[in-house]
């Protein structure tokens, strides 16, 4: 619910997460893929070749938020999550398609039953302190997950992990739980020491340790972040930058403008109104990615006019969804008619029957409703994304087009999150997004009432759509899931606590020498094997 946490402003959540387009249910999958290996030989050819200095080679990468916190079994946002998953790395990982392959796991093996889960690490695994890692630092790591539970809590009924050696991880579950591999990959499922290494909690997470490809060096929680690489990283020859700097440039014109003139060498969530400049620019270019996310208009079903569903529907039919996405997207997405992105296998997105963009028929809609002459509401958007701007005075438009009277609050990210999250508002814009690829992370997040974000902060309740939920989760990878999934996906189209706007694609925008650089669909860049040629 990359979970947003949009790929603008980083105002995108990361949530809960979805099956790619590819089958999953992967017994072992083998070691790091030969796409992956290639790429790292690629990068090390290009760093001994490209470089005629033994000087150290410094990443900067602009980013709307700075990082406030590296706890992964607590944060949610992608401003953390995309530092989290620099330093701490999970059992099994995913690719660009929604693969899930092993990681610091060489093989893994799941019972016909889907109730075990066996795990070997890879030899020779340490954390960036030296130490090595074992499978007790992995039960340490899930179960002080479970102890926490957090905003991206596990989900499987997981009834016992056991250690039978330093290298071997079994996990028995109590049910089957069909999304669980697929979650172990999300970032919060990352491996820490054992006991913290013996330092306190608060101690560990302000100078944290692990397995992944950079160590923190400076960190400003209000600011800035600097990366260094590991020396004891466990893929050789990675990463191949010597230093890695997070620099927070909240404006989206000075991104750009730092990235024209070298100041950056990168631009996260790059805004579409720029994409084209910098794609064409004389010394940038941009790198695109299917995104697992959606964004979206929120209702919070506890105000009194939201939780009518009539006025949702009205208003989901006064919105011109097709007209919003060419206008902001710029070409960069596709209308969605569905919360799930159209990147994520079982969407419906083609076939879901959504109500469509029709005047005379929202205002019959609204006229069902307990409030026929329309009322004053207020839509909350995050300041400084002019993106999100339009797309709330569209809406605005739409509203009162119907009789629905809308004021446009916009407010600065934290205070934005903060308000939403004490549901201190009537709708917002914001985006969902999945962190690791299996569809149940979108609908966890988003029809759970009892969940961490009570339905995405709408407190939207349906008993059909919790059962279809829960019958998603045990049902296994094929037609029967499907099946579950089209109808809960009808079921919100219909309902509307929610009405899905487009499905964004990521844009990053990089300097031209710049080579390497890949993009998950969670939105988070992988620096691993960046290259900058002189």
């Amino acid at each position: 619910m990359k979970r947003s946490f949009s790929l603008k402003n980083i105002k995108r959540f990361s949530a809960g997460l979805l099956v790619f387009c590819m089958a999953l249910g992967l017994a072992a999958c083998g070691n790091v893929s030969g796409s992956e290996a290639d790429a790292s030989k690629n990068a090390e050819d290009k760093a001994a070749g490209g470089t005629e200095t033994d000087e150290p080679v410094t990443f900067t990468y602009a980013r709307a938020d700075s990082t406030t916190s590296f706890d992964l079994h607590v944060e949610i946002t992608s401003n953390n999550a995309f530092a989290i998953d620099k330093v701490f790395e999970p059992l099994v990982m995913f690719d660009e398609e929604g693969n899930i392959y092993d990681y610091l796991a060489e093989s893994h093996e799941i019972s016909d039953d889907g109730l075990t889960y066996t795990f070997k690490l890879r030899d020779g695994l340490k954390f960036s302190d030296g130490t090595p890692v074992t499978s007790g630092d992995v039960k340490f790591s899930l179960e002080r997950h479970m102890e926490v539970g957090g905003s991206l809590p596990i989900q499987a009924d997981i009834t016992s992990i056991e250690t039978p050696d330093d290298s071997t991880v079994v996990i028995k579950l109590g049910a089957a739980y069909t999304p669980f591999i697929s979650e172990l990959a999300n970032f919060s499922n990352g491996i820490i020491p054992e006991d913290f290494g013996g330092r306190t909690e608060e101690e560990f997470f302000e100078a944290p340790v692990g397995t992944g490809p950079f160590v923190v060096s400076e960190w400003d929680p209000t600011g800035d972040l600097t990366f260094v690489k590991n020396e004891n990283y466990w893929q050789e020859g990675q990463p191949s930058i010597d230093k890695l700097v997070y620099k927070v440039v909240e404006d989206d014109n000075q991104a750009i403008n730092q990235l024209k003139t070298g100041e950056v060498d990168a631009v996260e969530g790059l805004s579409f109104t720029a994409a084209e400049e910098i794609a064409g620019g004389a010394d940038t270019t941009v790198i695109t990615q299917d995104g697992w996310n959606v964004e979206e208009l929120f209702f919070n079903t506890l105000d009194e006019h939201f939780a009518d569903v009539h006025v949702r529907r009205a208003l989901a039919m006064a919105i011109d969804r097709e007209a919003i996405t060419a206008s902001q997207t710029y070409g960069y997405g596709i209308t969605a008619n569905t919360i799930l992105p159209k990147a994520i296998r079982y969407c419906t997105t083609d076939s879901v029957e959504a109500l469509s963009y029709d005047v005379e028929a929202a205002k019959a809609e609204l006229a069902l409703s307990a409030y026929p002459d329309g009322f004053d509401t207020t839509l909350s958007i995050a300041s400084g994304d002019n993106i999100t701007l339009q797309e709330a005075q569209i809406i605005q438009a739409a509203g009162q087009a119907i009789g629905i009277n809308i004021e446009i609050n916009q407010q600065e990210i934290a205070a934005f999150r903060e308000d939403f999250k004490s549901l201190n508002f009537d709708m917002m814009l914001n985006s969902a997004t999945a962190d690791y690829p299996d569809a149940d992370s979108i609908f966890a997040f988003q029809v759970d009432p009892e969940g961490f974000s009570q339905c995405y902060w709408t407190s939207y309740v349906n008993d059909r759509a919790i059962e279809l939920l829960h019958e998603g989760q045990t049902a296994p990878d094929g037609d029967e899931r499907a099946d579950i999934y089209a109808e809960l996906q009808q079921l919100l189209a219909d309902e509307v606590p929610y009405v899905p706007l487009y499905y964004p694609e990521i844009v990053t925008g990089v300097q031209s020498n710049v080579s390497g650089l890949k993009v998950l669909p969670n939105g988070s860049a992988v620096f691993n094997n960046v290259v900058i040629e002189n």
